[in-house]
């Protein structure tokens, strides 16, 4: 308990002031629940109850904005790196697997926008090497979705969100 409350403690002022208007309105009605924080290119994974649970930092859409600008149906190799946006909003996601069968969180069907493990990419973006570092100044590689550690996936989002549904804030 301790270490969660330290991790929520450490966490942007707006991260921690969305989870307190989540839990006091019950905007989650009881399910688990995800924050992406843009500015910290960080993901924060919460139970139903609000308890935080995860932290890993992420990559996210090259370009900066908040509301996406190509259709779903333009082919990614379309998509120039000044539209290639993850948008801001509230969703209810789910578990699912990809085209290719690998879990990843759906968080907007419509919009082809998921969570998933990091993806290798072209070697010039270097994804694993922006996630290591310590600043979120390149953490802004993807087409719009969000990209996450392997083990940050795989031990926090796949079993917080296994079998039922949450909601994803970014």
């Amino acid at each position: 308990q301790v270490a969660q409350t330290d991790m929520l403690l450490s966490a942007p002022a707006e991260v921690q002031s969305v989870q307190r208007w989540v839990i006091s309105s019950r905007d989650n009605r009881g399910a688990p629940f995800l924050m992406v924080d843009k500015p910290s290119a960080q993901a924060f994974v919460f139970d139903g109850s609000g308890q935080l649970l995860a932290v890993a930092p992420v990559l996210m859409g090259a370009a900066k904005g908040d509301q996406m600008l190509v259709p779903n149906a333009a082919p990614m190799s379309a998509i120039p790196t000044n539209k290639r946006i993850t948008p801001a909003g509230r969703w209810w996601a789910r578990l699912a697997p990809d085209a290719g069968g690998k879990e990843v969180l759906v968080i907007d069907h419509a919009a082809a926008l998921s969570l998933h493990p990091i993806v290798k990419g072209q070697p010039h973006e270097d994804r694993a090497g922006r996630m290591a570092t310590a600043t979120p100044d390149d953490n802004r590689v993807s087409f719009g979705c969000v990209n996450a550690p392997v083990a940050f996936f795989s031990n926090a989002v796949s079993p917080v969100f296994a079998d039922k549904m949450g909601v994803v804030y970014i």
